[in-house]
């Protein structure tokens, strides 16, 4: 029997999807550039929204830093955009937060790699 989803998975789901194209069309500020949205959690209430973005390329933590801030302050005009393009009684408050998870990954994948080849050094040296 397949997995019923809560209305909250499904307008996240939703706001996941509007909100990548709203910034990559509407949005102007030259300190976002390209992003991912990896998730996006909304409250039982659907009043709150945290949007998780990862920016593309390699950025330093004070462009990071600066571009979710520019994302916190559109933050209104995009709430304005998502009213006029969506179905919803109430539209959620955006929060924009960074996403380290693909850099951790990377790191891991990193670290898994160089055990396994240290690994293969040693045995290759004991036969």
């Amino acid at each position: 029997m397949p997995k019923d989803f809560s209305r909250t998975e499904r307008v996240a789901d939703a706001l996941q999807r509007e909100l990548a194209q709203l910034v990559r069309d509407e949005l102007r500020d030259p300190r976002v550039g390209m992003l991912n949205i990896t998730a996006v959690e909304v409250s039982r209430d659907l009043a709150h929204a945290k949007v998780f973005v990862n920016f593309v390329g390699e950025n330093s933590e004070e462009e990071t830093r600066e571009g979710v801030a520019a994302l916190n302050g559109a933050a209104g005009f995009l709430r304005t955009l998502l009213a006029k393009r969506m179905q919803l009684r109430v539209v959620p408050r955006l929060k924009f937060l960074f996403d380290a998870s693909g850099e951790r990954g990377q790191h891991l994948s990193a670290l898994i790699d160089y055990a396994v080849s240290r690994d293969r050094a040693k045995n290759s040296e004991d036969e």
